[in-house]
């Protein structure tokens, strides 16, 4: 399995991993998402394949802190293709996601998983994450 980061043909392929999460319709705008992702240097889209085949991917953001000394990063978006899941491709790309926080100089990493997704949440527990107290979120206009 090789990771790399995500380049501008990988659209259709992300879609349909997002389609997997539930978020349907982004055919409409993932290029441009991507795009904006790809020449962001806070973001990185990370591309797990094996050969041509894309087996998932990880969105992972670098947040500098004010009162901190230590920035950190979170994964906002995070998904294995439903047939390779439980064969170690997960593993490696959170573990490589985790490298890259460290060397971009953060002490921590947090990850958005509703509650709902029971077996992320213990993935990521068996990896080594625990569970905080959740963020308040306020609606803004509509882009």
């Amino acid at each position: 399995m090789k990771i790399r980061f995500a380049q501008a043909n990988d659209s259709f392929a992300l879609s349909a991993l997002l389609a997997e999460l539930g978020y349907e319709g982004t055919e409409t705008f993932i290029a441009r998402r991507l795009e904006q992702l790809t020449d962001d240097p806070t973001e990185r889209l990370l591309i797990a394949e094996q050969g041509e085949t894309i087996l998932g991917f990880l969105s992972l953001h670098f947040i500098p802190q004010l009162a901190l000394a230590g920035d950190f990063a979170r994964i906002s978006y995070f998904c294995i293709a439903e047939g390779e899941r439980s064969k170690g491709a997960g593993q490696q790309l959170l573990q490589y996601a985790e490298q890259l926080a460290e060397a971009h100089g953060c002490d921590r990493l947090e990850v958005h998983c509703h509650e709902r997704r029971i077996k992320a949440n213990a993935f990521y527990e068996r990896e080594g994450y625990r569970a905080s107290p959740r963020y308040l979120i306020k609606p803004l206009a509509q882009v």
